[in-house]
């Protein structure tokens, strides 16, 4: 090698040892995930689904998604803790897939890195093929791209795409949703991921006094083994009851907050009126507003507030649907109902003190 000169591929900084160590130590989370119609394993250019389960549909509609886990990445990296970041990505893939009433059959990820650190990198692809194994899906493939001096050493980025299948007759939407509808909220699990940005300047804002190893006396756990907590999964949870009630449609709460994303399966002559005065939000959301000084509006605008999902069912299906989730273990309760209205959704009352 010329002496100031890389050479090499290493010495520019791309370990392409490390990438086949990674490769190496990720196969058999992976193949946790693949049922008999996944063919072949990882290691080739393209991950092979076998889709003959799909002439058994009359009319089949193909659903897709993609998304990320924003910076939340930055929080897992600053705790050094890896094995639930992927968990999130599955969950902000086919949370949104299930809406439609879709089952997602597979998942691809993109993990870039400054620097493959393989047990790392392993750690976060087991957490991916741990949310698809909750998801009922499997995972065919990914890219795992060193950049160096593009992203520091220890800097990562997560994004991942999803394929399901849902039969044309049972597709759900606004096209469902009639006044007389009842709302169901589906608790979340924490801040799922999003509004991470919004989390780590109030955290790194002077005289926050809050720290990512410390315990405020309002949480039950360190506060950054608060934020950590994986995004739910519901796929299993929203096609169960799909399959047992008259689900018109659902709503996965993302960025944005309840009311917006509401409002996104709402038909242009209906409106979602939406009761605070149904459930308490967790301790971490008064947390944030009281150190970050965080107005009650842009509370509601960011976070999920602790409604993960919710369900717009028929009239008569309320206490049913809340029934069948509380059997499989998922909290939830009557939010509110469909009215006539002009496609918008309002959060009314306030919350129980």
């Amino acid at each position: 090698m010329t002496k100031g000169r890389p050479g090499t591929y290493a010495g520019a900084g791309v370990d392409i040892g490390a990438g086949d160590r990674a490769v190496e130590l990720i196969r058999t989370a992976v193949a946790r995930t693949a049922g008999p119609e996944v063919i072949g394993g990882i290691g080739g250019f393209v991950g092979l689904f076998d889709a003959a389960k799909l002439t058994g549909l009359r009319r089949p509609l193909l659903v897709t998604s993609t998304d990320g886990v924003g910076t939340k990445v930055v929080i897992a990296q600053r705790l050094h803790r890896y094995d639930t970041i992927g968990r999130d990505l599955v969950a902000m893939v086919v949370d949104d897939l299930v809406v439609c009433g879709a089952e997602p059959l597979f998942m691809t990820d993109y993990l870039v890195c400054g620097r493959i650190e393989p047990n790392r990198v392993a750690t976060i692809v087991g957490g991916i093929a741990d949310g698809c194994v909750a998801a009922g899906c499997a995972l065919v493939g990914g890219e795992t791209a060193e950049h160096p001096g593009h992203f520091g050493a220890d800097d990562f980025d997560l994004a991942g795409a999803a394929t399901g299948v849902v039969e044309a007759d049972r597709l759900l939407g606004p096209d469902r949703v009639r006044p007389g509808d009842v709302v169901i909220a589906m608790a979340a699990s924490g801040l799922h991921s999003n509004g991470y940005s919004l989390v780590r300047a109030v955290i790194d804002a002077p005289g926050s006094g809050l720290d990512l190893d410390s315990q405020p006396a309002e949480l039950s756990q360190p506060l950054g083994l608060e934020l950590l907590t994986p995004t739910r999964i519901y796929v299993r949870d929203c096609l169960a009851l799909a399959s047992s009630c008259a689900v018109r449609a659902f709503a996965h709460v993302t960025g944005g907050g309840l009311a917006a994303n509401q409002a996104r399966v709402l038909p242009p002559d209906s409106d979602a009126l939406l009761d605070r005065g149904t459930w308490r939000p967790g301790p971490v959301f008064g947390l944030l507003a009281e150190r970050g000084g965080i107005e009650a509006a842009e509370l509601e605008r960011v976070f999920n507030m602790g409604v993960g999902m919710t369900a717009v069912v028929g009239p008569a299906d309320g206490d049913r649907a809340v029934r069948l989730l509380a059997e499989r273990g998922l909290q939830s309760w009557v939010l509110g109902e469909i009215t006539r209205g002009s496609g918008t959704a309002r959060l009314t009352g306030s919350h129980p003190a």
